[in-house]
């Protein structure tokens, strides 16, 4: 055999060598890519994504459009030729395994964890769209839930609203873990709280949850510290004036929590907010209207400029990240509260835009 061709085949058996070992090695690390938007004013699956009955409502136009990631599953292992690619494609960007799920948590405990972190959101954006609307809404202190095994359980229940904790008024979710923390571990504390089902159905009934009981619970030692607890979360339970139905399937995490709330403020308002334009972003909210930073900026820039998008509304603490690498075409606008979105989205509705807080990529 010719030199020339006994080198061109073991190279090429070389090659063929290192690309089967690079298929089944196997890397710890995952992908994320550039995820779907959708537009909060428009429809999901044929229905309406925000559903608002009980109030007046407007026209809406133009795009107002949450974004998303895909990431590839907690089981899914990629190997070192997806990890190579993936690595060189701008559209996409490998990260660590344990950067998606930590401490080895499955997907089917991440998808829980997002789930809920997403009907969160949902919560915190009727309640911050209203408050920007100046109209009024409801609260109480409630059990989020109950640690198994712990002194609360059945004794308190997911739901239940805390009324009261030794005799004294309960405002916020901190008010709890300071009043059972005046406690020493083994001494007694006594909460007044109006049980699940009975404020569901006053609630149901549009009237104020009845009588409260007393449940006296012994308190135990915290596992890393010397402080007394009881075994529960508190949270805040919010009853809104009239019906507000977020209806997205499939989507998970808090980072829709603005561009929902800008929606319902929106379909809430006369004219609309947009102008007609394309405009997009992303970022946690709290029920105060404060923005917070999000993860995948740059594959929601990516997804968001794909769709069309012109503007993205862009969390005050992922401006340097998304500054650094925007797609030509779209411009960054950023926000720290749904005050500053609304405002935002007045400049560009009457072409005001160089007056447009913009992000730095320092």
């Amino acid at each position: 055999m010719p030199r020339r061709t006994a080198t061109m085949l073991a190279s090429t058996l070389i090659l063929i060598a290192l690309l089967c070992a690079g298929v089944l090695i196997k890397v710890p690390y995952s992908e994320m890519s550039p995820g779907p938007t959708v537009n909060t004013l428009g429809e999901a699956r044929g229905e309406p994504v925000l559903q608002i009955s009980g109030h007046k409502t407007y026209p809406t136009t133009g795009h107002l459009n949450m974004t998303t990631v895909r990431v590839t599953g907690a089981g899914y292992n990629m190997n070192l030729v997806e990890a190579v690619y993936g690595w060189l494609a701008h559209d996409n960007k490998v990260v660590p395994h344990d950067t998606l799920y930590p401490d080895g948590k499955t997907e089917e405990q991440s998808s829980q964890e997002n789930a809920e972190e997403f009907s969160q959101s949902q919560e915190s954006a009727k309640v911050a769209a209203l408050k920007e609307l100046k109209i009024p809404v409801k609260s109480r202190v409630v059990v989020a839930s109950v640690v198994k095994d712990s002194p609360a359980e059945n004794k308190l229940h997911a739901g239940d609203v805390i009324r009261s904790v030794d005799g004294s008024p309960v405002k916020e979710p901190a008010d709890v873990a300071k009043l059972v923390t005046k406690h020493r571990p083994g001494q007694n504390v006594v909460f007044s709280v109006v049980p699940a089902k009975e404020a569901a159905a006053a609630e149901k009934a549009g009237k104020e949850p009845g009588g409260a009981e007393n449940v006296t619970i012994t308190t135990e030692k915290a596992k890393d510290a010397d402080r007394a607890i009881v075994g529960i979360q508190a949270g805040t339970d919010h009853t809104f004036p009239f019906s507000i139905d977020i209806k997205l399937a499939d989507v998970g995490g808090p980072s829709a929590g603005l561009m929902f709330a800008l929606g319902i403020v929106d379909k809430l308002t006369p004219g609309d907010l947009t102008g007609g334009k394309f405009i997009a972003g992303t970022g946690t909210i709290d029920d105060a209207g404060k923005v917070g930073p999000i993860g995948g900026i740059e594959m929601k820039l990516i997804g968001a400029r794909g769709a069309g998008a012109r503007y993205f509304l862009t969390p005050a603490e992922n401006c340097a990240a998304a500054a650094s690498d925007t797609p030509g075409g779209l411009t960054l606008v950023k926000v720290s509260t749904i005050d500053d979105a609304t405002k935002a989205l007045e400049k560009i509705r009457k072409g005001d835009t160089a007056g447009l807080p913009s992000c730095s990529a320092k």
